[in-house]
């Protein structure tokens, strides 16, 4: 099997994790038990670099160079502590329609970040690609939204905007120290410094959850949010990161909004009809308009053929 399908599939498997976390996420914030934003985000990313230490001394990974560990710090800051608690914030303060549809603009901050770092060029066919996915989410988004009842903040949807930026901005910089690292001694490092960067923030509103009175469905979804929205899903998105390019990576953030949809349908909360069907099939053929785009290094390789034929 091609490399790049591997990638295709870690990241498939990641947003349909992070299309269940969506609702999970805001049950704990709108739960009784007063579990914060702040609160939350730091139980996740303290849990999370537990598991990941521990996994990286069972598995005996390679350790990372000095100079790979003071980059993780940047890693860490823009991928995991800015990028998750923006996102965690905006989503209390803010309705999960407007997040959503705010997240849907992560491909486009994508494309332009590796058109401006890594030089990646901005084709037509990425740009109808990006353009039709889009389209599809808003769709879906919008058409399974009641909005007369949605609660609206200009803060919270700021807060959603700085989560994609971050994310952009992770998934473009950091391709080749992801290559050089075994993805536990990346994480177990990104996941300690994050831990670090969010305590003197969250460490008060931690101290006021309850925790003796959780009851077992909360430590459930807790132990969701850490083990596989967090744990699982930041092992496999190195795998993606190393066999995609950017653009294309981020495209399937589409299919989060999809599997929120369908996770609604199935509990009786919401019905499947026609333009949910559409807005499904505008996001899996903007997905493949835009694995159809050429890379920098395809466009590099046939100048460089033309040059040599033209010489002959």
């Amino acid at each position: 099997m091609k490399q790049s399908y591997w990638g295709h599939i870690a990241i498939i498997a990641v947003n349909l994790i992070f299309g269940f976390n969506t609702p999970i996420t805001k049950s704990v914030l709108g739960s009784e038990f007063m579990i914060s934003p702040l609160a939350l985000t730091f139980l996740r990313f303290a849990g999370a670099a537990s598991v990941f230490w521990i996994a990286a001394a069972l598995l005996k990974v390679p350790k990372a160079g000095k100079k790979d560990i003071l980059i993780m710090i940047v890693a860490a800051f823009l991928g995991i502590a800015l990028n998750q608690m923006s996102f965690v914030v905006g989503l209390s303060s803010t309705s999960p329609v407007d997040a959503s549809i705010v997240v849907t603009l992560t491909p486009v901050l994508t494309m332009i970040a590796a058109a401006l770092f890594l030089k990646e060029p901005i084709t037509a066919l990425k740009v109808l690609g990006v353009f039709i996915g889009c389209a599809g989410a808003v769709l879906l988004i919008l058409t399974s939204a009641n909005n007369s009842s949605a609660e609206r903040s200009w803060v919270g949807n700021l807060f959603c905007l700085t989560s994609c930026i971050a994310y952009a901005l992770y998934l473009t910089l950091f391709k080749k120290l992801i290559s050089r690292n075994h993805p536990l001694t990346l994480m177990k490092w990104m996941f300690l410094f994050g831990t670090i960067m969010v305590l003197p923030i969250c460490y008060k509103p931690l101290s006021e959850v309850p925790f003796a009175s959780l009851p077992a469905e909360i430590w459930l979804k807790l132990a969701y949010i850490v083990l596989a929205a967090t744990f699982v899903t930041y092992l496999l998105i190195p795998v993606g990161q190393v066999r995609l390019r950017p653009t294309t990576l981020s495209m399937y953030n589409y299919l989060q909004p999809i599997v929120t949809t369908l996770v609604a349908v199935f509990m009786g909360m919401d019905t499947f009809g026609w333009h949910k069907a559409l807005a499904a099939g505008l996001v899996f053929l903007g997905v493949y308009v835009v694995t159809q785009s050429k890379s920098r290094q395809q466009i590099e390789n046939e100048k460089r053929l033309k040059e040599k034929s033209n010489q002959l």
